[in-house]
């Protein structure tokens, strides 16, 4: 039986794959703060075409980054057996240990073509595809999906084709790929998935606090929890989940815990990308995610900024750090 990434016994806290947001940087970040028990890549686009150019050098670059001893699972998307097969070799001798396949990804191309979500719209070539990837793979082989394309009952259809071949875990979003984010994760299906098949199942979509996770692995049965906007906008929610953070931290304690987190980034991005405007623009995706109704107004003023100067001069007026965030 191939080895999991995370330990027996534990229900994993796994930081989710977010395009343009899971970089090598914020994945630090979270590995020195809160260590997450998995952390994924960023989806690595497999290229058609040539056989040595399955993975792009920055990609390739990206699985050989040390992350600390936290298991790093490496996401593909892409489409055709050979392409993924190769792909999924080229990231092994690279360093990867644990292999990802995307299914769920809603968005652009991802959705329309026959990757990401778009492979839920072609069943039949999974039956090919499936079975040639978990041959492929060394370590563990996991699959990111939704529910179905259009139909919220198509994945009980594909469970026994995972079973068969050999896939190890699930990460199920329970929406539709053409729901992409509206509405509500229907978590009902996370628990009818849970009853229907032993491979064991991360739940994700829509635990943006404690409350929500635990509430999620109560009435799901789900192995276990992976975060991503939740975890974007307050890094702690992992600690909080462990009973080692305050689980409801008033306004105050949030400013003080945001003030930290955007410095150490502000940080962080400098040193790893190129020109302010970069980083600017790279700490802005961040501030997506914020929501907190009584930080609406300093949140909106670092959205606002221009330059760099002014969000960093904002940032230290509005967002105080008396100490940075802590992973006890």
């Amino acid at each position: 039986m191939t080895a999991l990434p995370w330990q027996t016994g534990i229900s994993p806290l796994m930081l989710a794959p977010m395009q343009g947001l899971t970089n090598r940087a914020l994945r630090a970040y979270f590995i020195a703060q809160v260590r997450p028990d998995v952390i994924f890549t960023e989806f690595m686009r497999v290229r058609s075409g040539a056989e040595s150019a399955r993975l792009s050098a920055a990609d390739l670059r990206e699985i050989a980054v040390a992350d600390e001893g936290v298991p790093l699972v490496v996401q593909l998307v892409g489409h055709g057996r050979e392409s993924l097969v190769s792909a999924a070799r080229a990231a092994q001798s690279a360093g990867a240990a644990h292999i990802n396949l995307n299914m769920g990804c809603p968005f652009g191309r991802m959705g329309s073509g026959p990757t990401g979500g778009g492979m839920l719209r072609c069943p039949d070539d999974l039956e090919e595809v499936i079975p040639a990837l978990r041959e492929a793979i060394d370590g563990s082989f996991s699959i990111k999906l939704r529910t179905g394309y259009d139909d919220p009952d198509q994945i009980l259809s594909l469970l026994p084709l995972f079973e068969s071949s050999g896939v190890d875990f699930l990460v199920l979003h329970p929406r539709t790929v053409v729901q992409k984010y509206a509405g509500a994760a229907d978590h009902g299906a996370t628990a009818r998935v849970v009853r229907e098949t032993r491979l064991p199942v991360i739940a994700n979509g829509d635990i943006r606090n404690a409350a929500d996770g635990e509430r999620v692995l109560r009435e799901t049965g789900a192995a276990g929890l992976m975060l991503g906007r939740g975890a974007i906008a307050d890094p702690l929610l992992f600690q909080r989940l462990r009973g080692l953070k305050n689980p409801e931290p008033d306004w105050q304690e949030r400013r003080t815990e945001l003030g930290c987190y955007l410095q150490e980034m502000l940080s962080r991005y400098t040193d790893l990308f190129c020109g302010d405007m970069q980083v600017l623009s790279k700490l802005k995706e961040i501030l997506c995610h914020l929501d907190d109704p009584e930080l609406a107004k300093p949140i909106k003023e670092l959205r606002r900024a221009k330059n760099l100067r002014t969000f960093e001069a904002a940032l230290l007026h509005t967002f105080p750090c008396s100490a940075p965030a802590s992973i006890t």
